[in-house]
């Protein structure tokens, strides 16, 4: 009998509050938790100018710091790469795009949208 895969039911609904709040804010959702061999972007959406990928993190107390803080330079290098793979399968050349994280906090189940978080040294 195989394994069957743990499922993260943080993150899951880290991921559904975002969700639910871009689309609230008028964001058009494109894809979630799209995967390749290099990584995961959790969200991609748009704005109808911009192509946005969106890191969510998710947490229920900051003992260990700010969900934002989570995401270091080998995830944003994983972001930019998944993101210029999505580019590329869907013909996007010449979008805009941005990259942000949603902090979900659980407990009291706020958002704290943190646009433009960083920048990509990918060219497209």
């Amino acid at each position: 009998m195989g394994r069957k895969k743990r499922v993260n039911t943080r993150g899951k609904n880290g991921e559904d509050i975002a969700v639910k709040y871009l689309e609230t804010h008028g964001y058009r959702i494109l894809d979630r938790n799209y995967t390749t061999e290099i990584g995961e972007v959790d969200i991609f959406a748009t704005d109808e100018h911009t192509l946005i990928a969106v890191e969510v993190k998710s947490r229920l107390s900051l003992d260990y710091g700010t969900p934002a803080e989570a995401v270091g330079h080998e995830k944003i290098k994983k972001i930019s790469q998944v993101t210029a793979q999505y580019i590329k399968r869907f013909r996007l050349f010449g979008v805009q795009v941005r990259y942000d994280i949603i902090e979900v906090y659980l407990e009291n189940k706020t958002v704290n949208h943190i646009v433009n978080a960083f920048d990509s040294y990918l060219n497209y």
